[in-house]
């Protein structure tokens, strides 16, 4: 079983040779590593061509957005389960991927998704905030609840039956496709309760007030165009629940 995974980056020479030798200690064999460049000035395309041990296309150029550049690196894969990580971030250890092609064995199982960690950039031993994928469920996409993206692995062919991440949101993008993957509950997954991703914080989700403002007005405007009954209240509602990520 081959595993796709993309990366898209802009500047990102700071942080992705973190991401490049992480996926490329990955013990599953049968991994290809898509990057995707918005035209990076500062080093990053260097960086990945002396790193990228794994790295089995590289394509770098003037994007629409980070949503544009995932639904470019989605059509480039070959692989049969997909998986998106991002230019700051990491796989927990090098057996994450093999997990993955473990539960993706039953050919019954479309996604698979586990757990994010937070941690501070100039301190990756110190975790902040555990990301619980499974209070995630279908039922709960009005609360605006999701899986963790990163974490999150798709048969190819879910891809091509949900279609591509809808380019006109700047930071709910993810969450209108898990609403159009999930939202029928006609989707076979399932979660495995352990870490897989560790996420620098800060991020353009994470990264304060302004944010997550634009982030619930998307989520709102997403569950609407969706069909999902909901209102700003029930979306705002899950961030006292979300404190108790904090470690």
């Amino acid at each position: 079983m081959k595993i796709s995974v993309i990366t898209v980056c802009y500047n990102s020479a700071a942080t992705i040779a973190d991401t490049l030798d992480s996926v490329a200690q990955q013990s599953w064999p049968q991994v290809e590593h898509i990057i995707i460049d918005g035209a990076s000035t500062d080093g990053t395309l260097n960086i990945v061509k002396s790193r990228g041990e794994r790295v089995t296309r590289f394509v770098s150029g003037p994007d629409k957005g980070i949503y544009d550049a995932m639904n470019k690196g989605i059509a480039m894969a070959t692989g049969d389960v997909i998986g998106l990580l991002n230019a700051d971030d990491v796989y927990a250890d090098a057996d994450v991927l093999s997990r993955v092609a473990q539960k993706f064995e039953d050919s019954n199982v479309e996604a698979v998704y586990g757990d994010v960690v937070f941690f501070k950039p100039e301190n990756p031993d110190k975790i902040i905030r555990r990301y619980n994928s499974g209070r995630f469920s279908p039922d709960k996409l009005a609360w605006g609840w999701m899986p963790s993206h990163p974490a999150l692995f798709l048969r190819r062919e879910v891809y091509a039956r949900v279609g591509p991440f809808n380019t006109s949101y700047r930071i709910a993008g993810d969450f209108d496709f898990i609403i159009r993957a999930f939202g029928s509950g006609q989707l076979r997954y399932e979660y495995i309760p352990e870490v897989w991703v560790k996420m620098r914080a800060g991020g353009i989700s994470t990264g304060g007030l302004r944010n997550t403002l634009l982030l619930n007005k998307e989520v709102l405007q997403s569950c609407r165009n969706n069909g999902i009954k909901t209102n700003i209240f029930k979306i705002l509602s899950k961030y006292p629940a979300k404190l108790l990520e904090f470690i």
